[in-house]
């Protein structure tokens, strides 16, 4: 947890930013709590501050290519933001029906309910338990 204190054209804010999970931030400001998405910039440094030094880092070996993920079409069931897929609770030619339950997604230690837009039957799983989404993600296709 990270405590900031501010002050804005004299006002004064205290906010504690408790966790940053992708691009989502919980930050409590003057008592009052909010899920903020952070724009990530370039770091400003102080021209004052001297630089400290950094041990020498053993090097990392690259990791895996991360899988491809599918575009989504006008019929696909997207990740409303970004998380990991706890379930997805279909199979390929299940019958649904709108507003059922279709998958699981956990972001910011929350469950979110991932629900059928409308009646059809499951084409395509783009996504499975485990995997990390982006806000947009084919999760899978209804036809």
């Amino acid at each position: 947890m990270q405590k900031l204190n501010f002050n804005i054209n004299g006002k004064h804010y205290e906010a504690m930013v408790a966790e940053i999970e992708h691009n989502v931030a919980e930050v409590e400001l003057n008592g009052k709590k909010y899920t903020v998405e952070v724009e990530r910039s370039e770091s400003v440094v102080s021209p004052v501050a001297a630089p400290k030094p950094v041990a020498a880092a053993a090097p990392v070996a690259a990791a895996a290519p991360a899988p491809k993920k599918a575009a989504a079409g006008a019929n696909s069931v997207t990740a409303p933001l970004p998380g990991s897929v706890v379930s997805i609770n279909v199979k390929v030619g299940d019958a649904v029906k709108a507003g059922q339950q279709l998958a699981i997604i956990e972001a910011m230690k929350m469950e979110n309910e991932i629900l059928a837009p409308a009646d059809g039957t499951v084409k395509a799983i783009h996504a499975s338990a485990g995997q990390a989404v982006q806000q947009g993600d084919a999760i899978l296709d209804l036809a």
